[in-house]
């Protein structure tokens, strides 16, 4: 399976695109049987849901087939190279399991960010800027509405940043997120079994949950076979690691 053309050129102008229907209904009741069976044996220990919420909910499930196969026994690793590019992406083996629990909390949306920001909990370490290629989200339940623990995007801001790089180094984002007008966000809805491809340099964050049902959500980190020698680089010219969206870029630039 391949992105469109369609569906390449939404990518390009918003940053992300949503890949409904996408996984196969077995591997998320798959996914959904090893993480609720893990929370029914091994419950949550308050102390370190603030760890959990940061890095990842059931850590000892990471890298289990239950989890991986959503990336690589179903067709999201054919869309991600269909942008990226055949062969162009490093392996990956572990996915970020992100619940969001309901709260009786305001209803409102987190700060935007950029993955691989140093934070106390994150394990990132000070002085590091952990970017990657690309971030895939693959729901694992319904989110017909807004806060419902959604997934947020501000559209366009890929691109934004990318401008705002050049006038002021990647490295800039060290010192924090660049402050300059966003546009509006976008809660991201979606049902079980559909997926979100995002561009790493996209602001995104999360919504609160004020409804009764717990988000289920797997997140992989992306990241083209040369990342490492294009680390900076690609934050300054953000189609660098995507031969397969140079068509639609050579386009937008003629």
């Amino acid at each position: 399976m391949e992105l469109t053309s369609q569906q390449k050129q939404a990518f390009f102008e918003n940053g992300f695109v949503k890949l409904p229907n996408i996984i196969p209904t077995s591997l998320v009741h798959n996914a959904l049987h090893a993480i609720n069976a893990s929370l029914g044996s091994k419950g949550l220990d308050p102390a370190q849901l603030p760890v959990f919420r940061t890095r990842s909910f059931c850590p000892e499930l990471q890298d289990t087939a239950a989890i991986t196969d959503l990336l690589t026994a179903s067709p999201l690793w054919s869309v991600a190279e269909s942008a990226i590019g055949k062969d162009s992406i490093k392996p990956v083996r572990s996915g970020q399991i992100a619940l969001r629990f309901p709260t009786d909390g305001p209803a409102r949306v987190g700060g935007p960010h950029l993955d691989g920001m140093h934070s106390p909990l994150n394990g990132v370490n000070e002085g590091v800027i952990g970017n990657f290629t690309a971030l895939l989200g693959v729901f694992l339940s319904d989110i017909p509405q807004p806060f419902m623990g959604n997934f947020t995007v501000w559209p366009g801001t890929h691109r934004l940043y990318e401008q705002y790089f050049r006038a002021h180094t990647p490295q800039s984002l060290l010192q924090g997120m660049p402050d300059t007008p966003l546009p509006e966000p976008q809660q991201v809805t979606a049902s079980a079994g559909d997926a979100v491809l995002v561009h790493y340099q996209l602001a995104h964050s999360i919504a609160a949950n004020t409804s009764p049902f717990t988000r289920y959500g797997i997140f992989f980190r992306l990241s083209h076979v040369e990342h490492d020698s294009l680390h900076w680089d690609c934050m300054t010219d953000i189609w660098r690691e995507w031969s397969g969206m140079r068509e639609v870029v050579s386009a937008a630039r003629n």
